[in-house]
């Protein structure tokens, strides 16, 4: 299974799987002069067409593209079990690659009825050990899809993927959708980890400065590029530059003016250059910060080499 080129198509995990979305990929867009990373992304799930016709990219061609426009890493994000460790293995022998591992907070539920939550926790606490495995996430909470019936399960799960990853002093990259009070509350309660992130900041400007006072990290993904996100661009504006990073989370959120087909990590540069404009800073500046950032919560890329040889 871990050497298969995806685990899972976009209709399998979330997100719309419509068959009226245009499924090609985006042109590349400029290089960037200063290279960045993509803090969060998920190349494990099929989604798009290449050039020619072709399916999915696999994710060296992912790499390559990205490569190519001034993208220097990526974080591989796990959603469960199986996906986790699809991103272990491809950080192990990718040298791009680095991984994070998590239940996302709505398996919780599923796993929590099915009498295996505690099984698959522990075969995430196994990869966390992992050298080139340098986060715990997607966890937090989501109280979009899961109801009351199943929050009891997600916090459980939460506080003890922030147990693992103050174990090994790892980051924990937080999921966080319709559920900013909790969140919060189960990180001051329980305590978060030395370097938090949440990714795809979804709050606005209130919870930036929150995050702000306590030193958590705010992963702007494309989201921040739409017209309607007002909000996260305000957040944007109070978040101080040494608490912020990008991120695509492909296949979804496709930064403007590509929104609703495929996203990628060499669209990168796309939503760093709408940062910039929303803060009126200069691209490269704005790059070498979010570098120095993603590597202050990460480490460097090549910190541990690749143990496993292609």
């Amino acid at each position: 299974m871990t050497d298969a080129a995806h685990v899972r198509s976009r209709g399998e995990g979330g997100g719309s799987g419509s068959s009226k979305r245009d499924l090609t990929y985006p042109p590349l867009p400029q290089a960037l002069v200063v290279g960045v990373y993509d803090n969060h992304t998920h190349m494990e799930i099929a989604d798009g067409i290449g050039d020619g016709g072709d399916g999915p990219l696999e994710y060296r061609e992912h790499l390559d593209r990205a490569s190519s426009v001034g993208v220097r890493g990526v974080v591989q994000v796990g959603t469960d079990l199986a996906t986790s460790q699809w991103s272990a293995s491809i950080a192990a022998r990718e040298p791009r690659v680095l991984a994070a591992v998590a239940l996302h907070p709505n398996e919780a539920p599923v796993l929590d009825a099915a009498g295996t939550l505690d099984e698959h926790l522990a075969g995430i606490a196994e990869l966390a050990a992992l050298p080139r495995v340098r986060a715990i996430g997607e966890t937090g909470l989501d109280f979009f899809r899961t109801g009351e019936d199943g929050r009891a399960a997600q916090v459980r799960s939460f506080e003890e993927h922030i147990r693992i990853a103050k174990e090994h002093d790892l980051a924990l990259t937080i999921h966080d959708r319709d559920a900013h009070d909790a969140v919060v509350e189960v990180l001051e309660r329980v305590g978060a980890p030395e370097r938090t992130v949440f990714h795809c900041f979804s709050g606005g400007p209130d919870l930036a400065r929150l995050c702000a006072e306590r030193g958590w990290y705010m992963s702007f993904a494309g989201t921040v590029t739409f017209k309607n996100a007002q909000n996260l661009r305000d957040a944007l504006e109070v978040a101080p530059r040494h608490l912020i990073m990008v991120e695509t989370d492909a296949p979804f959120l496709t930064p403007t003016p590509y929104r609703g087909r495929p996203n990628a990590p060499y669209l990168i540069p796309l939503t760093l250059r709408a940062m910039a404009e929303t803060l009126g800073t200069d691209v490269s500046m704005l790059a070498a910060q979010i570098a120095s950032n993603t590597e202050t919560v990460y480490g460097a890329w090549d910190a541990e080499p690749v143990t496993v040889a292609e």
